[in-house]
């Protein structure tokens, strides 16, 4: 009887620390999860920039990306194509020009 309740404890230990060891797994994949998405890269409109940051032109956007001010990537072909803006190099930049 003795043997059994050793036995029976010593499965139930094993038992709990298994699903502990999984829990803590199941962890560490939900924060790496939440880090690549802090670590995502935002693109922005000319025209979503001017909602985001109120007082900026569509004109004042353009000239910020021409003159190298803020970040940006251009979709298409030549200069007809769509200027997408980084958002954060677009708040940085309003941040950081007061």
């Amino acid at each position: 009887m003795k043997d059994n309740k050793q036995e029976l404890i010593m499965q139930l230990i094993a038992t709990l620390t298994a699903m502990l060891q999984d829990e803590e797994k199941q962890n560490k994949v939900v924060s790496s999860d939440t880090n690549m998405s802090e670590d995502r890269i935002e693109f922005l409109t000319i025209h979503q920039c001017t909602e985001l940051v109120k007082g900026l032109s569509e004109h004042t956007i353009r000239q910020l990306t021409a003159q190298n001010k803020i970040k940006y990537i251009r979709c298409g072909q030549g200069k007809r194509g769509k200027l997408l803006i980084n958002k954060a190099s677009l708040l940085s930049y309003c941040n950081n020009s007061n």
